[in-house]
């Protein structure tokens, strides 16, 4: 057991869309990550997630709507939901998802992660 410095975790690292794993508990990952720019249109049929915005406003874009995160605000995504984060500015932000959880979910692509590194 030991406290996990947030600001020093996300100092490791400069890259976007490229999740990195913190902690693990009850099956859940607790990930870092930096935005820029616009994700893919995805979905996750299994599991929900949890944005968590550390720095920035995030937009959470529906196929109906869309949501605007700012810091110290999170949305979490059911399960089965499409969705599309999209980033204008650089933004931080805690995920909180089930262990397994791929980050580009029912789609595959360039921005597909499939083994995270653990910080």
């Amino acid at each position: 057991m030991q406290s996990i410095n947030i600001k020093n975790k996300l100092s490791l690292f400069s890259d976007h869309w490229n999740p990195r794993i913190v902690g693990e508990l009850n099956g859940q990952q607790v990930k870092l990550a930096k935005l820029k720019g616009e994700f893919v249109w995805h979905k996750h049929e299994n599991e929900d997630e949890l944005f968590y915005v550390l720095k920035g406003k995030l937009k959470m874009e529906f196929r109906d709507r869309t949501v605007e995160v700012a810091e110290n605000e999170f949305i979490i995504v059911p399960r089965g939901v499409e969705h599309k984060p999209v980033a204008e500015e650089e933004v931080s932000l805690m995920l909180f998802e089930p262990a397994g959880t791929l980050n580009t979910g029912n789609v595959l692509n360039e921005l597909t992660k499939n083994d995270l590194d653990k910080l």
